[in-house]
C-alpha cells in the first residue's frame, strides 16, 4: 500500500494490466513478435518495447543513445520521435531478451511503487524532457499500458479486462477529452447538448453542454432535447478515441440520433490519444 490511496487506484491498475501484458506475451514464438497490431506502426515487439521503455523512464535510467531511420512513416513529430526512440533501439532483440527484459522491468517498477513515499504532487520526468505531477505520470501509464494490453489482445485474438481497473482509467481519461472533442474541434452549437450512451462490459451515458460562450463540460445526468445522441459499445468507443479505428470501418457499431452532420463532425475528431 502507497501512502497516498489517489496513486493506489493508478499503481493497482498498471499491476493488473502489466502482468496480463508479460503472460500474453510469454508463449509468444520468434516469428509472432512481428505480427502488426492496431497501434499505428507498431509491431507486437514494438509494443512491449516500449512499455519496457516507459517504465524504464520511470525508475530513471537514462535514455538510450540512438539515430532513428528516416523512413518510419509514423513517426511525424517530436512526440512519437521521442517515443520511438525506445522502440526502434529493441527492434532486432530476439524473444527470449524481450520477455526477460519486460519481466525484469515490472520487477524493478513494482519495487518502486511498493516503495513509493512521494506526495502526489512531486513532480517529476515526463516525456520531452518535461515534467508532470507522481500522479498524473502514474494514471497516464495506467491508462497506457491497458490500452496497449488491449492492442495485443486484438491482435492474438484474446478478448479480455476490458472491465478491469485498467478499463475504468482508461473510461475517465478518454471522457475528459471529451467536451474538447465537442465544442471545439466538432463545433457544435452553442447552448447544445450531446449524448454518448455507451453499452457492453462498461456501460455509462454522459451529457456533453456546450455553453452560450461555446465551451463543454461533461456530466452524468440525461439531457431532454440533446442535438444529437451517439451509441456504441464500449469497445467500439476505446477504440475509436484511441485511433485505433476509423468510424467509417465500424459504421454497423455506431448509431447516430439527430443532427447527423454534427454526429459525422464528432466521429470524424473523435481521437484523442497522441
Amino acid at each position: 500500500m502507497t501512502v497516498h490511496p489517489s496513486l493506489q487506484t493508478y499503481a493497482d491498475a498498471w499491476t493488473q494490466s502489466i502482468e496480463s501484458i508479460a503472460e500474453l506475451v510469454k508463449p509468444l514464438v520468434e516469428g509472432e513478435w512481428n505480427r502488426r497490431t492496431p497501434c499505428p506502426g507498431w509491431s507486437l515487439r514494438d509494443i512491449v518495447s516500449h512499455i519496457i521503455g516507459m517504465e524504464c523512464e520511470m525508475l530513471g535510467d537514462p535514455r538510450p543513445i540512438h539515430t532513428l531511420p528516416r523512413d518510419l512513416y509514423h513517426v511525424q513529430n517530436d512526440f512519437t520521435r521521442y517515443m520511438e526512440m525506445q522502440v526502434d533501439v529493441r527492434r532486432h532483440h530476439t524473444a527470449p531478451e524481450m520477455t526477460s527484459e519486460l519481466e525484469y522491468t515490472v520487477i524493478r517498477r513494482a519495487r518502486q511503487l511498493r516503495n513509493e513515499s512521494r506526495a502526489p504532487e512531486t513532480m517529476v520526468r515526463a516525456p520531452l524532457g518535461t515534467e508532470q505531477t507522481l500522479e498524473l505520470a502514474l494514471h497516464m501509464r495506467a491508462f497506457d499500458v491497458w490500452v496497449h494490453e488491449q492492442d495485443l489482445r486484438t491482435t492474438l485474438g484474446q478478448p479480455g479486462n476490458l472491465d478491469s481497473p485498467g478499463a475504468f482509467v482508461a473510461r475517465d481519461t478518454l471522457l475528459a477529452a471529451l467536451p474538447k472533442v465537442v465544442a471545439k474541434n466538432a463545433g457544435a452549437p452553442a447552448n447544445s447538448a450531446v449524448v454518448l450512451d455507451v453499452h457492453g462490459p462498461m456501460e455509462f451515458l454522459r451529457t456533453v453542454r456546450v455553453d452560450a460562450e461555446g465551451r463543454g463540460s461533461i456530466d452524468g445526468s440525461p439531457s431532454l432535447g440533446p442535438a444529437v445522441t451517439l451509441s456504441m459499445d464500449w469497445e467500439t468507443y476505446y477504440r475509436l478515441a484511441c485511433g485505433r479505428v476509423r468510424a467509417t470501418a465500424v459504421a454497423d457499431r455506431i448509431k447516430v440520433e439527430g443532427d447527423q452532420d454534427l454526429g459525422a463532425a464528432i466521429l470524424h475528431h473523435f481521437a484523442v490519444t497522441p
